[in-house]
Order: C-alpha cells, then sequence, then structure tokens
C-alpha cells in the first residue's frame, strides 16, 4: 500500500509499504480521508513536532475516516463495510492518585502519527490503516465521508470549548466571543460556538482568506489585524485563542472583560515566553489550557451530522499520490483552509 511518510530531519515522501492484518481486539481500514494538521506539518517541515523528533520513518495522520476492511479475532461489534472515524489516541489508565483527570492528560499511552513514543505510533495516512476496535467511532446515515474528517479537529475545538465551561449536548452560549485566529481549528470552534446559539462571535487573523472562512461559519464581525480597527479593551466575555502566538495571547489579556475567561487552544511555542501576566490578575482573569480532546469525538460527530455549515471549512481535497502539493498548501493559510489527502474513493460521491 502506499503510504505518506515524514523522516527524521523533514522531507515528505510517498512510500509503499505493507498491509498489516489486524490482530486480537483489532480491525483494518481502508481509508478514505485524512486531514492533514498543523502537527504533520512540523514533522514534514523540521522532522520535529515541539519536543518530539522523528527517529525512524513515520507514517503521518491522525484525523482519518474510512470504511472497515478487516476484522480481527475477537474484534465484535464492528462489521467489515462499517463507515468510522478513528479515535487516535490509545491511552493508558490512570495511575493512582491521577482518578479524576481525563484520559487525554493521562501519562503514557500513544496518539496516531506520533514521534512521541519509541518506537514511533505509526499513523493513518495510508490506503490502510489498522486500529483497535475501542477507537472506532461509527458514522450515522448521511455524514458524508468528507465533512467526518473533520470530527477529531472538531473534537479538539469542543474540548476547548468546553475549557470555557460550555458544556457538551446543548449546552447554550451567551455574551461576546472573540476567536482569535481562523485556522481550521478557529473556524471548527467558531461553528460550534455558533450552533450552541453564540451569535456576538468575533474573529481576528492576519490572512483576508481565513476570515471569509470565519464569517462562512458564523462570526458576525472579523477583523483583519494590520488593516481594521482592534476590538477595544475589555470587549469581550470569553476569548478562544487559537493562533499559538504569544502575542495573540497578550493582545487577548487586554481585549477580555473583567471576570472573563481565555481559553489558550493554539499550541504556544516551547520554551520560555515574555507574557504580560499583570491583567489577569488585576482584573481575575480566567486562563485555561486546552490539550487535544477527551470524550468529545462522539460529540463532535454527532454534531457533524447536523449541521452542514462545516462544509465551508475544507477548502481542498487531493488524491495521496500529491501529498507534496497538498502539504504545500495547507501550509499556506492564504490559500486555503483544511486540506484533506484522499486515498480511496468515496462511495457517497460515486
Amino acid at each position: 500500500m502506499h503510504a505518506v511518510i515524514a523522516n527524521p530531519g523533514g522531507g515528505l515522501e510517498l512510500r509503499e509499504r505493507d498491509a498489516l492484518p489486524p490482530g486480537p481486539g483489532q480491525v483494518r481500514i481502508r481509508v478514505v480521508y485524512g486531514g492533514i494538521c498543523g502537527s504533520d506539518l512540523h514533522y514534514a517541515q523540521s522532522g520535529r513536532n515541539g519536543i518530539y523528533a522523528i527517529e525512524e520513518p513515520l507514517v503521518l495522520g491522525h484525523e482519518i475516516v474510512g470504511i472497515v476492511d478487516e476484522l480481527g479475532p475477537g474484534a465484535t461489534g464492528a462489521a467489515v463495510g462499517d463507515r468510522v472515524a478513528v479515535h487516535p489516541a490509545t491511552p493508558t489508565p490512570p495511575p493512582g492518585g491521577e482518578e479524576g483527570r481525563g484520559l487525554h492528560l493521562a501519562h503514557g499511552g500513544t496518539y496516531l502519527g506520533s514521534a512521541s513514543t519509541s518506537p514511533h505510533t505509526q499513523g493513518g495516512f495510508a490506503e490502510y490503516a489498522t486500529v483497535g476496535l475501542a477507537q472506532l467511532r461509527p458514522l450515522p446515515e448521511g455524514l458524508p465521508l468528507r465533512r467526518a474528517a473533520l470530527a477529531e479537529p472538531l473534537a479538539v475545538a469542543l474540548h476547548g470549548i468546553g475549557q470555557a465551561g460550555v458544556a457538551l449536548a446543548g449546552g447554550r452560549v451567551d455574551g461576546r466571543v472573540l476567536v482569535a485566529g481562523a485556522g481550521p481549528i478557529g473556524c471548527l470552534a467558531i461553528a460550534a460556538l455558533a450552533e450552541r446559539g453564540a451569535t456576538d462571535i468575533t474573529a481576528t487573523d492576519l490572512v483576508p482568506r481565513a476570515l471569509g472562512a470565519a464569517r462562512a461559519v458564523g462570526a458576525a464581525r472579523t477583523v483583519l489585524l494590520g488593516e481594521d480597527e482592534l476590538p477595544g479593551a475589555e470587549s469581550f466575555d470569553l476569548v478562544i485563542e487559537s493562533s499559538g502566538s504569544i502575542r495573540s495571547l497578550a493582545s487577548a489579556l487586554d481585549w477580555v472583560r473583567r471576570g472573563g475567561t481565555i481559553v489558550q487552544l493554539g499550541l504556544l511555542p516551547a520554551g520560555p515566553l515574555t507574557l504580560p501576566l499583570a491583567p489577569m490578575v488585576s482584573k481575575e482573569v480566567t486562563l485555561r489550557g486546552s490539550q487535544r480532546f477527551d470524550v468529545e469525538l462522539d460529540e463532535a460527530i454527532r454534531l457533524l451530522a447536523r449541521d452542514d455549515r462545516f462544509d465551508a471549512i475544507v477548502s481542498d481535497v487531493y488524491p495521496a499520490a500529491d501529498a507534496e502539493e497538498a502539504f504545500a498548501v495547507a501550509a499556506d493559510s492564504s490559500r486555503s483552509s483544511k486540506v484533506l489527502l484522499q486515498f480511496a474513493e468515496d462511495p457517497g460521491e460515486r
């Protein structure tokens, strides 16, 4: 089978690999779509993502959907032909003293397409992916596979919204909301906030195209940084910082109201950072981090099934053979939002 691989030190290639048969409790998926994430871009560009460096050829990809192709021994509850999304994590149970934490915060475990473990956990950017039965999430009838490919990043956005105190399954959002950074995760957060009733959403970005996508999914106002007038101080009840920019986070501390909340959804750079924290104290601002997601994948799938506004976030679909071009486009926010790789025919588009 063909697989999209990043090498130590960076570089991307399409390489032939054996398709692994499923073992006990495992399922093999015929991958149809895989979404290119920022971590995939980092691995391809530099051979590392944050503190994790590639030490062996790594099949990228953790945002995958497809069709069950083969069942391993004991893999009951799924059937060949099922349309599924895949949870990329195989967390380990928390040790004593960590029972109250989500599994996504437990030490250990693996994540598809990640160099965080040795040997690395090979990802799903391939014609076939073998995963554990527990990682499967069935897709409801009527949910297109192309839209379903947003399930994993939408779960990340939902987890961030949850960190602001917005409950799953119908929690309503009131007040003034700013989403700083209108990339794929930012736009997914905007769409999810709008679906939960938020009507006063402002999006900021450096790129006009990104702001167009933000308006398409629910932003009432957009601010092109460097050209448009900036929001006034204490303008927002909630700020979702999704760009991963320390300057943006510093601005958020100014823009959020007294007693307001900031959620750091974007991944910040590693290493020491300079941040003016005095407003967090004087205004009693709540600043929350957000790491991947915990239980939100099922809610993400339900949300995608009932709301087609998310379709606007997928800007490009490339065949796997054109992976290098797809990665170049995905890395350029002036040209794209969410970019998908396609590894097999989509039966819903025949």
